[in-house]
């Protein structure tokens, strides 16, 4: 269907319109639609630490073997607290992210005030963005609880070395996180800003925010990284762990589907003009879309053999003696 050329009709409350959009929206604004997600996020929290609770009780939790103290559920109840938080950051991060490569990709041509406009799923987008920084400070600072509750020192010396082994990139000296610890802080201090430069992107430039706020996907991947370094419930190759990386299926072949369909028409791979910048350009994309490639390939390897070059579960006689911290 052709374009109407009759007069651009008026902005409503459901649809502000391409051109009033930006000059409505603030992070007051956001911050008020975000509730109606954030409830939903909180509810899902409380039904992941319910779930994780129940399977420490019972004894079917995998971290149980990571850490077998762990099976007084009732004194550690801060600690699942956290992962519950870890858990629903990374679902709302994977949201932020499908919405983002759904609106910056192509998507089906849909009427004006359906469910799937470009302006909902972009305030939805918003939304979900603010949230996930929500969920992962949250994740941190519960996280950071359950050190202090379990250090004997005095609380004043016990808070401060909580939040440097929380907060502090390199103050967690134990096991694993050693690693994993400074990649979630690292997710959690690039989220914050990149989250927030929407709103000032009138005065640092629309094409310097389009740059930045692209790496909104390495947040999501040192997330997913953090969890696959140090989250007890995928520590092991098996079920939990494969369904993960079948959550990456669709955003691999998303991200894939944006780099070759994009909406912007500038970042279309078409002939390369004279000289050495263009010619750069054109071979950055084209290695950009291999990339995005072999990503969809890798996952489908995965899925299908159910190794990722993870750990392996011990004999179920024996206990991991691995210092998780």
């Amino acid at each position: 269907m052709r374009p109407d050329p009759s007069p651009e009709p008026q902005p409503t409350a459901d649809d502000p319109g391409p051109r009033r959009t930006a000059a409505r929206v603030t992070l007051r604004s956001d911050s008020r639609a975000a509730a109606a997600d954030g409830l939903a996020a909180l509810v899902l929290t409380a039904l992941i630490f319910a779930l994780l609770y129940v399977r420490i009780r019972n004894g079917s939790s995998s971290t149980l073997t990571v850490m077998p103290f762990m099976a007084d559920a009732g004194a550690f109840w801060l600690y699942f607290l956290s992962q519950a938080f870890g858990w629903s950051a990374l679902l709302w991060a994977w949201l932020t992210v499908l919405l983002g490569l759904l609106l910056s990709g192509p998507r089906p041509r849909a009427h004006r005030g359906a469910w799937l406009s470009g302006p909902r799923l972009e305030r939805l987008h918003r939304t979900t963005s603010l949230n996930t920084i929500a969920l992962i400070a949250a994740h941190a600072l519960v996280f950071a609880a359950e050190l202090v509750r379990h250090d004997t020192g005095a609380w004043h010396a016990s808070l401060a070395r909580a939040l440097v082994e929380a907060f502090v990139p390199g103050g967690y000296t134990s096991g694993t996180g050693r690693v994993a610890i400074p990649v979630g802080q690292a997710a959690l201090y690039l989220a914050i800003p990149l989250g927030l430069l929407f709103y000032v992107r009138h005065r640092i430039g629309p094409r310097t925010w389009r740059v930045l706020h692209r790496f909104v996907l390495v947040v999501y991947v040192l997330s997913l990284w953090h969890t696959l370094l140090y989250g007890t419930n995928v520590w092991y190759d098996g079920a939990f762990r494969t369904v993960l990386w079948a959550l990456q299926l669709p955003l691999a072949a998303l991200f894939l589907l944006r780099l070759l369909r994009p909406a912007r028409r500038s970042q279309r791979l078409t002939r390369p003009g004279p000289g050495a910048g263009p010619r750069l350009r054109w071979g950055l994309r084209l290695a950009g879309r291999l990339v995005a490639a072999g990503l969809v390939v890798l996952v489908l390897v995965v899925l299908a053999t159910g190794r990722d070059g993870g750990r392996e579960k011990p004999p179920e006689d024996t206990s991991s003696t691995h210092n998780h911290g």
